[in-house]
């Protein structure tokens, strides 16, 4: 366990691209709900320290994950966006949690190293907020990381939002960070759902930091399959692929 560290991890919605009514966090991989491998990586980290944010069958999701794990939970009763999402988780921290990791619990593939890899570099840097990205050579559908001239992390950008010429950029964000504690009691009540999906994006706390002038970085990662999101029957279908490899032949 790395001392004052708690994780949220994001799995509060339905998933209406599954064309399915079961959460999407419940899908199965290789004979496990997604959900599974996500909490799995985080308590390999932070033990106890794990609060799953849950909305769609919140009932449902909380009974599987408790099979395995003892984590905490916080309903996200409307889905009001990623920032109404660990808005809703936030009250639950003990007060010896200094740095917060948000997952996301549709993105089952990622290395619990990682992570570790990623808090790590955020404490030797003294940051507000560290941004796990990756660069993709088709970058459709996420996030695009927006930098200064200087290479300073300004805001992240959301596909609906983005202008033409930011859709072209192939640096993109994975929705998994690591955020200084105070930083995020302060400044997440403030955002607002200024923008096409009238949601509270959790991304806007990087431009929030941007003009309070906070220390913030990006840690690019080498492996893109780690963050690949399940959003579809089909990235399912390439997700388990994928950890079928990992396991290799004994499974």
């Amino acid at each position: 366990m790395t001392p004052g560290i708690g994780i949220i991890i994001l799995a509060a919605g339905l998933g209406t691209r599954m064309k399915s009514d079961k959460a999407k966090v419940l899908h199965e991989i290789c004979g496990r709900p997604m959900i599974h491998y996500v909490v799995e990586a985080a308590v390999n980290l932070a033990g106890p320290n794990v609060h799953v944010v849950v909305g769609h069958q919140a009932d449902r999701v909380q009974a599987i994950v408790e099979k395995d794990h003892k984590v905490r939970f916080a309903l996200q009763a409307e889905q009001l966006g990623t920032g109404h999402a660990v808005l809703c988780a936030l009250p639950g921290l003990g007060p010896e949690i200094h740095d917060v990791i948000i997952l996301c619990g549709d993105v089952p593939l990622i290395y619990s190293r990682t992570i570790e890899q990623l808090v790590a570099d955020h404490k030797t840097h003294q940051r507000h907020v560290s941004l796990f990205a990756v660069e993709v050579n088709e970058p459709t559908g996420y996030g695009r990381v927006l930098f200064d001239a200087e290479r300073q992390l300004v805001a992240i950008v959301e596909e609906a939002d983005a202008s033409r010429e930011q859709k072209a950029i192939r640096t993109i964000n994975t929705g998994i960070y690591v955020v200084e504690r105070t930083f995020l009691d302060t400044t997440l009540p403030e955002l607002k759902a200024d923008n096409a999906q009238n949601e509270i994006y959790l991304t806007d706390i990087i431009a929030a930091g941007h003009r309070q002038k906070k220390k913030m970085g990006v840690v690019v990662g080498q492996d893109t399959d780690e963050v690949i999101g399940v959003n579809s029957p089909a990235e399912l279908q390439r997700v388990e692929k994928i950890l079928r490899n990992r396991l290799g032949e004994n499974y």
